[in-house]
């Protein structure tokens, strides 16, 4: 019975161990994740990357079109933008976790040339914002 006991002590220690990870293991994960298993489906939508950056506490997101870069295309991304935000936290692409943590997501959709068709940050505050059913007027958004 000691036996057992202490089994399932270094059993459950383990457990502890390997669940108890900091900010950029969590980070790490997530983008290793996401590369992996991730798709976003949508008009035009051809391929999807995050990119870590663990000094600043972010991660990149990616999502390329077959767009061109027209005012057109601009407008009508901009607008329809944070409703693929919200979709993408609800499938945890964007993690409320890792966000709660302290990192933030800079989400980019692009036209076929890498120019910006819409871009937001998602931090803590525009994360609340974003589950409420809206979008921060921020200073990334300004740039488009």
């Amino acid at each position: 019975m000691k036996k057992i006991t202490q089994i399932a002590f270094v059993v459950v220690f383990a457990l502890f161990l390997v669940s108890c990870k900091n900010t950029k293991q969590k980070i790490q994960d997530h983008v290793s994740s996401y590369n992996t298993s991730s798709s976003i489906k949508g008009h035009g939508i051809t391929s999807t990357a995050a990119k870590a950056f663990l000094k600043d506490n972010k991660i990149e997101i990616r999502i390329e079109t077959n767009l061109e870069e027209t005012d057109a295309n601009k407008a009508a991304y901009k607008e329809s933008f944070p409703a693929l935000l919200q979709e993408m936290i609800q499938n945890n692409q964007i993690s409320a976790e890792l966000i709660s943590e302290g990192v933030s997501f800079d989400v980019y959709f692009l036209a076929y040339n890498n120019a910006i068709l819409a871009q937001q940050l998602v931090d803590q505050q525009e994360l609340a914002v974003l589950e409420k059913g809206g979008a921060v007027d921020n200073k990334e958004t300004a740039k488009l």
